[in-house]
């Protein structure tokens, strides 16, 4: 069966799922925190037993964690398709209070559109996760998938852009923060949940049209995560707010990352625009991110 434009709407089971210290410890490692770059070794993301300094979790940790995307069968609902014909094309996220080192959370995803781009189908996922002990909620993910070869089955196209767009300063970045990445980055960052041969095994990225295996793309999304803690929000996640941004490029694990900051006042809260190019190649773009 192909891609089934009916699933719109569908409603995942809750899912409960649990995480705690050493998850976000490995998630950390698995963006770059703790090696020597300006930011230092971050002790604070890196390790759970220093005398004088509490662990906390980087925000955008939330995107492994959780379920309710592939769990409570969404992804079944939306019909047979090759998975390595799949591009991750958005990714945000919504910290509704600061992530906790540990957890028990429930969460309950959705089908909330998908549209027919001609060559492909835009699927838009979301969930959120919330606080078994309070009923609150603690994040929300929203994904975008792009279904290579699964368009043209007749429905919407959809808008040109899923939700208005603000547009950064027209200046040079006020900021950059740049983090080379290990050649065996996706081997380490695949621990925490996304197993996709896509990254690691060179025949499977060849069926994708990809020469060598590339980067999972939401690596380089915390990578740039990481980088708005440190230049936008002081150092401190607990400012961070929310995230959202576009994948254009893949990127090579060993690859340097540069991301451009860009810092605005909001109305009753910050705002920061955000790019992130490898050399002159644009690999996340439209990078929009609200602090305290």
């Amino acid at each position: 069966m192909p891609i089934n434009p009916d699933a719109v709407g569908t409603v995942s089971e809750p899912a409960e799922s649990s995480w705690d210290s050493s998850d976000c410890l490995l998630y950390a490692l698995g963006v770059g925190a703790g090696i020597t770059d300006p930011t230092g070794f971050e002790l604070e993301f890196t390790t759970e037993n220093t005398k004088d300094t509490e662990q906390k979790a980087l925000p955008t940790n939330c995107v492994v964690l959780g379920g309710g995307l592939a769990d409570g069968g969404l992804m079944e609902a939306l019909g047979d398709f090759n998975s390595a014909m799949l591009v991750h094309g958005e990714q945000g996220i919504t910290l509704h209070k600061p992530l906790p080192v540990a957890a028990t959370v429930k969460s309950t995803g959705k089908i909330a559109g998908i549209y027919d781009k001609g060559k492909a189908a835009l699927v838009i996922l979301e969930s959120t996760a919330v606080d078994v002990t309070d009923d609150q909620p603690i994040f929300t993910n929203k994904v975008s998938l792009f279904l290579r070869d699964e368009g043209g089955f007749g429905g919407e196209r959809g808008p040109a852009e899923q939700e208005e767009k603000k547009e950064r300063p027209d200046r040079d970045p006020d900021d950059v923060v740049s983090y080379t990445t290990r050649t065996d980055q996706a081997l380490l960052y695949r621990l925490n949940g996304d197993r996709n041969p896509l990254h690691t095994d060179p025949s499977f990225s060849a069926m994708g049209g990809f020469e060598t295996p590339i980067l999972h793309g939401l690596c380089t999304y915390g990578f740039t995560g990481r980088g708005l803690v440190h230049s936008v929000c002081d150092g401190d996640p607990h400012r961070f707010l929310s995230m959202d941004a576009r994948f254009s490029s893949p990127v090579i694990p060993g690859e340097t990352l540069d991301i451009k900051v860009w810092k605005e006042d909001g109305d009753g809260v910050g705002e920061a625009f955000f790019q992130t190019c490898v050399g002159d190649r644009v690999v996340i773009d439209n990078g929009y991110m609200t602090f305290k």
